[in-house]
């Protein structure tokens, strides 16, 4: 969690404390990461420059839905993060690519992973958004 819980291997295995102090939560590499991981475009966005590098209005086409400007905000915060390069190339017009770093590609496999579980747990994470309506299909109590 924090520096003074650097050696926790397991976010599982991590001691809290009670109640958590909302400054240690904020430097917390593992709420940076969730943010960043929570924003809508991130994740299709690494997914697609894990695959191939992009062009900026290829990247466009590819992601339905998203704007000029929240592509650019997503690339700008995926490059702050260090999880993707953006590379000018010297041509007329210039034309800029982008990358994953090797740090980028390093998110992929555990990303890869809570897609699994998300998949996998569809069904129940269907009945758990909605636990009202099962409450009352099943009679009253």
């Amino acid at each position: 969690m924090s520096p003074t819980h650097t050696d926790v291997r397991s976010l599982v295995g991590a001691a809290l404390e009670t109640p958590v102090p909302a400054d240690e939560y904020d430097r917390c590499p593992v709420t940076e990461v969730m943010r960043l991981m929570s924003d809508k475009w991130t994740v299709i966005v690494l997914v697609l420059l894990g695959r191939q590098p992009y062009r900026f209005n290829e990247l466009h086409r590819a992601i339905d839905g998203i704007s000029q400007r929240m592509l650019t905000r997503t690339l700008r915060g995926l490059e702050s993060a260090g999880l993707v390069l953006r590379e000018v190339h010297p041509t007329v017009p210039p034309s800029v690519e982008y990358r994953l770093t090797p740090l980028g590609q390093s998110l992929l496999g555990p990303l890869s992973g809570l897609a699994d579980w998300a998949v996998t747990n569809e069904a129940a994470l269907a009945a758990g958004r909605h636990p009202v309506a099962a409450a009352t299909s099943s009679g009253p109590h």
